[in-house]
């Protein structure tokens, strides 16, 4: 794992967001309790979410990332990893590709960009089999959707987006969601 720690600091360096230790903790403890053999990633950055998902299951990953620049870097992190065998990833945006999908997951770690978890909710949802797992990461982005109804004009579509986001999935029917105060809230959400 040392390759991920120094990952982790490249990442830190160019300001390339990466999941926090504490949902990482999560997330690795989930894949160990829960075995996924099927997980949908959304937002690949640069795999490092990806690589601790797939070194704690033994299952496949298919993972959408739309810049190029991390997607490359993802691809040497797989590699590096030995775990190339196990991931498809796709150049795309995330919004159009989860459309074409027709595979069921058992997970899907939801950690793009946040003002869009709310529209691509549904697809995913149809996506998961039944008892399957969506993880949604940041779902506070940095405390502002707990904060105060004013948000900066550049923040404020992805803040009410993500409140948006957290309300339908407490009132969805077809689901058990929770949000846990873990890194930068973490969304877990069950679908029945």
């Amino acid at each position: 794992m040392e390759y991920l720690e120094q990952l982790k600091q490249i990442s830190i360096e160019n300001h390339i967001p990466i999941i926090k230790d504490d949902g990482c903790d999560f997330l690795i403890e989930f894949c160990k309790t829960h075995q996924p053999k099927t997980i949908l990633e959304i937002g690949t950055a640069v795999g490092y979410s990806g690589s601790f998902m797939l070194n704690n299951c033994n299952a496949n990953l298919i993972t959408i990332e739309k810049d190029e620049k991390v997607f490359n870097i993802a691809k040497k992190t797989f590699n590096s990893l030995n775990l190339q065998n196990r991931v498809v990833q796709i150049l795309g945006d995330a919004k159009e590709v989860i459309k074409t999908l027709t595979n069921k997951f058992d997970l899907i770690f939801l950690d793009g960009p946040k003002g869009q978890y709310i529209f691509y909710y549904e697809t995913l949802k149809n996506l998961l089999n039944k008892g399957g797992y969506i993880i949604a990461d940041n779902v506070y982005f940095h405390g502002l959707v707990n904060g105060p109804e004013f948000v900066k004009h550049k923040l404020r579509t992805m803040v009410v987006n993500l409140r948006k986001f957290l309300d339908l999935i407490k009132n969805d029917k077809d689901v058990e969601a929770k949000v846990l105060d873990i890194g930068d809230g973490i969304a877990v959400i069950k679908k029945l």
